[in-house]
């Protein structure tokens, strides 16, 4: 039997919120998912459990070691959600396997990581998200990044960016410089890590042709305009790559149609370890935190796991984070003020009750509370 004082604590990497404190979370959800509603998206609710093979290693998602796995009275394994795109992608196949209409949806709830160093991140964090699935258009990858910056900014938040990279860059070259898995493994993962020392060394020791040594350095450059972006196609041998940066020109011009062009810069090496990203990538970064406040991008081949081909793209906020940068930058986040209190006494406590039933019916908030001079019987 555990001692009293021990069952207070919550395991590490989980939190309690209440208060005011969770006020503020949730005032802040809101606000962004007043953007995700005005563009059309509805909320969408999945399990917290599924099926092991919807976060398969087939699937692409979080690694094994990372899920919270147990088992039914059947003997399926089962998981703790790491990630909502894949029960949203099972969610859409389910219900709407045939419609070829794109559609738009929107979510919040926990997710979970099985991690073994924590280094400042919650096993349980509180995740915002949108989808928009049957549309391979640069204008539907406008249309989610355009939607979070507004998101982002409904939250008060001013100072921040986001960055694009396309991954289909960095196949492209690999592909044209004949490279092995293992060595396209390898880059990705020094690229993502920014490692670019060992990226060079990588290059060096697999003996990688000089021309593809370059495109895959300017990979670890960071561009700010379309003039920047054609610099790099002038000078990319690959086609596949060239088409990569083309997308990237004509989502650029479109984000200065919705006139966030200066929320954006580009980043060629931002990759991700979730392996369904086929296309475009962003994150969104602002100071006083250590982890991006968005991350998303384009999985077109995600839904044909669950038996529907349609192209599609999204983003998660990790509420926490953002909560976390607001208050690191003191923007005020304005929640209700507390309940009004009406005292009342044994005497007085049928006008007092009257009152505050007239209060409550006016939306307002009431506490009653017993007159503490008064003798307790």
């Amino acid at each position: 039997m555990r001692d009293t004082q021990e069952l207070l604590h919550t395991p590490e990497g989980v939190w309690d919120h209440y208060g005011k404190d969770y006020m503020e979370y949730t005032r802040t959800a809101h606000q962004v998912k007043l953007a995700f509603h005005a563009y059309g998206y509805e909320d969408i609710k999945t399990p917290t459990f599924e099926f092991f093979d919807v976060f398969s290693r087939e699937v692409g998602t979080t690694p094994s070691r990372e899920l919270y796995k147990f088992f039914d009275r059947e003997g399926n394994t089962l998981v703790l959600r790491p990630d909502f795109t894949p029960s949203v992608a099972r969610c859409a196949a389910k219900y709407f396997g045939e419609s070829t209409d794109p559609l738009r949806f929107c979510y919040e709830g926990s997710a979970f990581q099985n991690i073994a160093n924590l280094q400042g991140k919650l096993r349980e964090s509180t995740q915002l998200g949108a989808e928009l699935i049957g549309d391979g258009s640069v204008n539907a990858d406008a249309e989610v990044i355009a939607m979070l910056i507004e998101g982002i900014l409904k939250t008060g938040l001013t100072k921040f960016q986001i960055a694009v990279g396309n991954v289909e860059y960095f196949k492209g070259i690999c592909e044209a410089a004949g490279l092995d898995a293992v060595t396209e493994r390898d880059l990705r993962d020094a690229l993502s890590g920014k490692n670019y020392f060992k990226v060079q060394d990588l290059l060096e020791d697999r003996n990688v042709a000089e021309i593809y040594r370059d495109q895959i350095m300017r990979i670890t450059g960071h561009m700010r305009s379309e003039e920047d972006l054609a610099l790099a196609m002038e000078k990319t041998s690959s086609e596949r790559a060239r088409a990569a940066l083309q997308r990237l020109v004509d989502l650029d011009r479109l984000l200065a149609d919705y006139g966030f062009e200066n929320y954006v810069s580009y980043d060629l090496s931002l990759l991700s370890k979730y392996q369904y990203y086929t296309g475009i990538l962003f994150k969104g970064y602002t100071y006083g935190v250590g982890e991006p406040i968005a991350s998303g991008g384009r999985y077109d081949t995600l839904l044909a796991h669950f038996g529907k081909d349609a192209p599609s793209v999204g983003f998660m906020i990790p509420l926490d984070t953002m909560v976390e940068a607001l208050r690191a930058q003191h923007i005020p986040i304005r929640v209700p003020e507390g309940p009004m209190v009406l005292s009342y006494t044994e005497q007085t406590f049928p006008g007092v009750l009257k009152k505050a039933q007239a209060l409550r019916a006016e939306g307002k908030r009431v506490v009653m509370r017993r007159e503490k001079t008064e003798e307790v019987r």
